[in-house]
């Protein structure tokens, strides 16, 4: 049902903050000791390949496929016969992903030259610290799956904030990693090694924090043999396509670092880029797929078709009104914001420039990946995996062909703008399906509230304008506290500008907006 949906929104998204801010601290440090150069694109090489089987194996698949079918033995069946199906779907996970990890630590080599980074000189000092870091951080994907379905029963459970927090341990981790290395005094390589040791830590303590949530709902499980029972192939017909659909992201870019691997830097440059684009992006988008899809399964179950629209719209007023200022700011101000988190130590001007290039590119696509998040449960909710697959494809597809039709020309750059594109073209073909079948509809009253979004972000940006002619220079070249100074009262500028309109406006409710920055559970009217 939809009361508190803000609220919940809210509480996974203050979790995911909570990491991405921790994220920020840990990309400052790694990009002061290793800048961008051969280990940090070694190690961020190495770290994309196993959380790509993270979410085709796990998220994509298990947020998209358990969590209905986890539900539905829930209300049918009682808290029994759901944990018979979750002992189940856990053995035969566990097998599949022990048998994978062994045979991909085995084959690392061939992987690093044929998948991960296909352009590394086999004979390089990178291309032998990838394949060392890609074999040490291999099993995190192992214990990365098995989280992500405790945070499915969590949400199963409307749990949602201690499978949101989980990721904070990944941060705290490397950061203490990071601090570890430099008291040692450790070269670049060996500081490359700890940190992939820390991700499997990580991934351990993660595991332990989920498995105790769990079990504190009383609800703990225990290993069965594995075997294909009707309930888990059943699983396996829905996740095949939706762990496809899930890792559609990843996939695009695993293409960009392969293509982006002919230049050096490149791919270190387009992670530190991708951590700033991704704070709004896990804040938001993120949140609103973690608590959309269980409430919308409920909705649909319960044959609620009002409710149902009416969490769809709420989501829309919620995802783009905090995705579009979002936008605004990575595109007009990102070479301030790069080089007061990452300027400093071993990352130097030529990279911030570069890097706010890649993020202002990225920036683009931000709307259409929260878009996403929201059309996407429309569909699993309905157990149609295949139509958000398809369009996943084309997705790929648009990716792949802007990367290597634009990087010859643009550089890194265009990696970051087939992204963003593919991204828009996945959002249109899921929108469009929904209204072509009459799944979902925008409301007029949401309609409006977005027109006011759009006029209320024309306003901030004309701000953020007059801001970069007259503060620009001082934002980007002047000493630390007066940068961060003078980045901090541009951006309270113009939010005040931005949510000063929406409130007044009635884009965004104050009450919604009250539950949004406190937290605190709102019993929403219907509109």
């Amino acid at each position: 049902m939809a009361t508190g949906l803000i609220g919940k929104f809210s509480a996974v998204g203050l979790a995911t903050l909570a990491s991405r801010v921790l994220g920020f601290v840990r990309e400052a440090l790694i990009a002061s000791v290793l800048g961008a150069g051969p280990v940090a694109d070694a190690f961020y090489a190495a770290f994309r390949f196993p959380n790509l089987f993270r979410r085709l194996f796990a998220e994509g698949a298990f947020n998209a496929a358990f969590v209905p079918l986890f539900a539905k033995e829930l209300e049918g069946g009682g808290a029994q016969a759901a944990r018979r199906f979750a002992e189940q779907v856990l053995s035969v996970l566990l097998f599949v992903l022990l048998g994978l990890s062994a045979v991909a630590m085995i084959a690392m080599p061939f992987l690093v030259e044929t998948v991960i980074a296909a352009r590394f000189d086999p004979t390089s000092e990178k291309f032998a610290l990838t394949v060392a870091y890609g074999r040490v951080m291999f099993p995190y994907l192992a214990a990365m799956s098995l989280v992500a379905m405790l945070s499915g029963i969590l949400n199963s459970f409307r749990r949602y904030f201690l499978a949101a927090l989980a990721p904070v341990l990944l941060n705290v981790v490397l950061i203490g990693a990071l601090a570890v290395a430099l008291a040692g005094g450790l070269g670049q390589a060996t500081v490359g090694l700890v940190l992939s040791w820390a991700v499997v830590a990580s991934g351990i303590l993660q595991l332990g924090l989920l498995a105790y949530g769990v079990r504190r709902e009383g609800f703990g499980l225990s290993l069965r043999p594995p075997a294909l029972t009707p309930a888990v192939r059943r699983l396996l017909v829905l996740a095949l396509p939706a762990a496809v659909t899930g890792g559609i992201t990843q996939i695009n870019l695993l293409v960009g670092q392969n293509i982006a691997s002919a230049q050096a830097g490149a791919i270190a440059v387009i992670n530190y880029a991708d951590r700033i684009n991704q704070l709004p992006l896990g804040v938001i988008g993120i949140a609103i797929g973690v608590v959309l899809l269980p409430e919308l399964s409920r909705s649909l179950k319960a044959g609620d078709l009002d409710d149902a629209a009416h969490l769809q719209n709420r989501s829309l007023e919620f995802g783009l009104g905090l995705t579009l200022p979002a936008m605004v700011g990575f595109a007009l101000l990102p070479e301030h914001l790069v080089a007061l988190v990452y300027e400093r130590g071993a990352f130097g001007r030529e990279t911030t420039l570069l890097t706010a290039d890649v993020l202002r590119a990225f920036a683009v696509g931000l709307p259409a990946f929260t878009l996403i998040s929201i059309f996407r449960p429309g569909f699993y909710a309905r157990e149609d995996m295949r139509t958000p697959m398809w369009y996943a494809g084309a997705n790929a597809a648009t990716n792949i062909a802007g990367s290597l039709a634009l990087f010859p020309v643009m550089g890194v750059v265009g990696i970051a703008i087939a992204t963003s594109l593919a991204g828009w073209v996945n959002a249109v073909l899921l929108a469009a399906t929904l209204w072509r079948r009459d799944l979902f509809r925008p409301s007029r009253r949401t309609l409006g509230r977005l027109g006011l979004i759009v006029l209320a972000n024309l306003m901030m940006a004309g701000l953020l304008v007059l801001a970069r002619i007259w503060l620009g220079e001082a934002m980007l070249s002047g000493a630390l506290l007066q940068r961060a100074g003078l980045v901090a009262l541009v951006v309270a500028a113009a939010a005040t500008v931005y949510f000063g309109f929406v409130v007044a406006t009635g884009a965004v409710e104050r009450d919604r907006l009250a539950a949004l920055v406190l937290r605190r559970r709102t019993s929403p009217r219907r509109r």
